[in-house]
């Protein structure tokens, strides 16, 4: 018996071990990565399983959750409604340390060449001087030499302070370089001869955020069209944008396309605007949802939502439809949290044959005013699908 429970307390370790690692050296920016693509990655690392396609009982899924539920206890993960894992900050240190050993290293060579480069000046000057002065100027000039030097070492103090005259310089630059974008947005180049700055996304995870897509094509997004069902408001896993300039469009199709975000090889190609979608592309708002045209009604929080059947008299409990398989018990709680609605008890179906999840299940809540609550939330996104919630007796 005691030699069991130590072979499944080393076992829960490695995969507590093998979470922090992946996270780290696997995911796209080293921080965060979805639940699911991780789990996998981590039983496959940790060989509970042979390959990320081969299936997970539900003995193997059980050890995964409790080592990420001790870390989240631990405050090492956070575990988000979306299904999204993120290392605290602690668990990240190592690559900050990097960083704060990197700026310091480039400070103290910036502040050596502008020291060079003043050296230079002051020879310069030097040698500019009049030859026919007297020597009593010249003993002027080199006690104001000396001054100087003075000075340009308490210049040099100021800088490390970060006190220097010069920081509205890269603001400036920064204002010229968004300019030249302007200009030359639609500029033909390398690998885009059309000029196109209009993107189709395809094969995206349904967990997709806009700022984890802006991050993965390297914050050139300026607007993103999820595309979703009309009807169910279902996301279809792809999306229309736009991009700042040509060069970053190219870049998307010629580098960032099949590259993996979230687990999943992205699609990316271009998509000229078609005549008499002039006026809809870009859309007024950066983010938008659905719909035949960009700013028609069909955006999200329209008529994809199904209307919710009769209220019961004093109703305590609700179907939930359309769930992800990930979803577990925490995450449905925590998800009717949001609203201040406490969950009761959770009652998953399952298929009798297979006992494979439907998809659905009932939740009862404490009292009928948390019930309604929680009906509040009928068609809001959960772990990257829109919930179907309604009554139930």
């Amino acid at each position: 018996m005691g030699t069991k429970t130590k072979s499944s307390d080393n076992s829960s370790e490695s995969v507590i071990k093998s979470i922090i690692e992946t996270i780290r050296n696997k995911s796209d920016n080293g921080k965060s990565m979805e639940l699911k693509s991780l789990r996998r990655a981590v039983l496959v690392a940790t060989k509970h399983i042979k390959d990320e396609n081969s299936d997970v009982d539900k003995s193997t899924k059980k050890l995964f959750k409790g080592a990420v539920q001790a870390l989240e206890n631990d405050g090492r993960v956070s575990l988000s409604a979306e299904g999204i894992v993120k290392l605290s900050k602690s668990e990240r240190t190592p690559k900050a340390n990097v960083s704060v050993v990197n700026d310091k290293n480039n400070e103290q060579s910036s502040q050596k060449t502008s020291k060079d480069k003043k050296k230079k000046k002051r020879k310069s000057d030097e040698e500019s001087d009049d030859p026919t002065e007297t020597k009593k100027q010249k003993s002027k000039d080199s006690k104001d030499h000396g001054e100087s030097h003075d000075a340009e070492d308490g210049e040099e103090d100021n800088s490390i302070n970060g006190d220097n005259g010069n920081t509205e310089e890269p603001t400036n630059n920064d204002s010229t370089h968004d300019e030249e974008d302007t200009k030359d947005k639609n500029k033909p180049c390398k690998g885009n001869p059309s000029g196109i700055t209009r993107l189709f996304l395809g094969n995206l995870p349904f967990a997709i955020t806009d700022s984890t897509l802006n991050d993965h094509l390297n914050s050139t997004i300026t607007h993103i069209k999820w595309i979703t069902d009309k009807t169910t408001g279902k996301f279809y896993g792809s999306a229309f944008c736009e991009v700042r300039n040509s060069r970053d469009a190219a870049k998307a199709v010629t580098e960032i396309n099949g590259s993996k975000i979230m687990g999943r090889p992205i699609k990316i190609n271009y998509a000229p605007i078609q005549p008499g979608q002039e006026k809809d592309w870009p859309p007024k708002q950066r983010v938008i949802t659905g719909g035949k045209v960009a700013n028609s009604a069909g955006q999200a929080g329209g008529q994809g939502v199904k209307a919710m059947s009769v209220k019961p008299e004093g109703c305590c409990k609700l179907f939930i439809g359309n769930l992800s398989y990930d979803l577990d018990e925490d995450g449905i709680t925590k998800f009717f949290m949001a609203v201040d609605a406490e969950v009761k008890a959770v009652r998953w179906l399952y298929h009798k044959d297979s006992g494979d999840f439907k998809g659905c299940g009932y939740v009862d809540f404490w009292n009928t005013e948390a019930c309604e609550k929680a009906a509040t939330l009928n068609g809001k996104n959960l772990l990257g699908r829109p919930i179907r919630i309604d009554w139930a007796e």
